[in-house]
């Protein structure tokens, strides 16, 4: 008892994986990608989820501000900070993967 325990969200089985997730702070700017992992505890797993993020939403940067990013999701803007940032994994999709799920 006492052992702090690290959540960790993996990708839905039914996602086709086509690429190698990579962390979201290597994405281009303007490249659809789907959220492959979330890498933190329930708190933020469901901070993310309030924002309409969560392992197999399709995301895209639309630019950089500072470390962190503005990516739009389900046609919405969303503003993540740095270290939000690097707790992403995404896997980029092939422009006939995009807005099919």
């Amino acid at each position: 008892m006492g052992e702090k325990l690290s959540h960790s969200y993996f990708p839905d089985p039914r996602v086709k994986r086509s690429f190698h997730p990579m962390s979201l702070t290597d994405l281009p700017i303007g490249i659809p990608a789907r959220i492959a992992e979330i890498r933190g505890g329930r708190q933020l797993a469901r901070r993310l989820q309030g924002l309409g993020l969560r392992v197999g939403s399709e995301i895209a940067i639309l630019h950089h501000r500072g470390h962190g990013v503005v990516l739009s999701a389900g046609g919405t803007r969303v503003a993540l900070g740095g270290g939000l940032v690097e707790k992403l994994s995404v896997e980029p999709l092939a422009a006939r993967e995009a807005g099919t799920r």
